[in-house]
């Protein structure tokens, strides 16, 4: 019972970290673009796992099979997180942290098209309130507003949700022959060499040079804790806890960047906000309910 205890509160830590990194995000961005972020991210988790994977005596056989599936999850996470941190340009920490939430949505939805999982009704019910309230969040309460250009930053978001449900079925229905903490920094590294062709360019190079202080803090905030130690609690939940009991830790993370974005950003908390965000976490509770 401690020691299961002791797991939970490594997740919420996890939770507590990646819902604080949409706030570190858009503090960076005012320095360097979302490229950059994403590739300094990767390469110090890298090195994280690569330490620890070394102290632990981890074999780094490589398997060719195992290695393909991971490019194909790789190249799902790059765009998947591309899109996410450029969407953060155009919209606030707090919206963000509500539209990310809807990722469970998509998961079930690709599911049940990809690969006939059952359906029932109070899921449908999940699924139209979290629609509803995703729709009521990005309008400000007025559907009329709107439109491509003034919520590009939502929509974005949006689609970074749904890539994010791409790669959770893709890696859900995939075998790999490695221990998670190896899945994971093979995940990181091809996802470096991915990203960082389109980083290479001498405007991006002196952003990271001029980087102040904090922009480095904020950094090694990302790949430290976020990247590194967040993704390494996770997968050694999954692997020990039934995944849905695991999961059920995400509906916490919207509340922390809502509340990080108030203190750190000084982004207002509005009442059809929290309305908007507690409709969309109860469709997505309903979403991943049981029969």
């Amino acid at each position: 019972m401690r020691n299961k205890f002791l797991i939970y509160c490594l997740i919420f830590l996890a939770v507590i970290f990646w819902g604080s990194s949409f706030i570190a995000t858009k503090k960076l961005l005012a320095e360097i673009e979302p490229v950059t972020i994403i590739v300094l991210r990767l390469i110090i988790a890298s090195v994280v796992l690569f330490v620890y994977a070394a102290l632990t005596k981890k074999s780094f056989s490589i398997k060719l099979k195992s290695h393909l599936y991971i490019l194909l999850l790789a190249a799902v996470a790059s765009f998947h997180l591309w899109i996410q941190v450029t969407g953060l340009k155009f919209t606030s920490a707090a919206n963000t942290g509500w539209i990310i939430g809807t990722a469970p949505v998509f998961i079930a939805v690709l599911g049940i098209i990809f690969f006939k999982e059952k359906i029932y009704l109070i899921q449908v019910l999940g699924i139209v309130l979290a629609l509803a309230g995703l729709i009521l969040l990005i309008s400000k309460g007025d559907v009329t507003s709107i439109d491509f250009i003034s919520t590009r930053g939502d929509l974005l978001v949006l689609a970074s949700a749904f890539t994010w449900g791409v790669y959770s079925i893709i890696n859900k229905k995939i075998s790999l022959s490695y221990s998670p903490t190896l899945t994971i920094l093979y995940l990181f590294v091809f996802m470096t060499i991915i990203i960082i062709p389109f980083n290479l360019n001498r405007e991006n190079i002196n952003s990271v040079i001029n980087l102040s202080f904090s922009g480095w803090l904020m950094i090694l905030f990302l790949g430290v804790f976020c990247s590194g130690i967040a993704y390494s609690i996770w997968s050694f939940a999954l692997h020990v806890l039934d995944s849905g009991k695991v999961g059920a830790f995400l509906y916490f993370e919207p509340f922390v960047t809502v509340f990080a974005a108030w203190i750190v950003l000084s982004e207002s908390i509005t009442l059809p906000m929290i309305i908007s965000g507690l409709i969309i976490t109860s469709g997505v509770v309903l979403v991943n309910k049981e029969k």
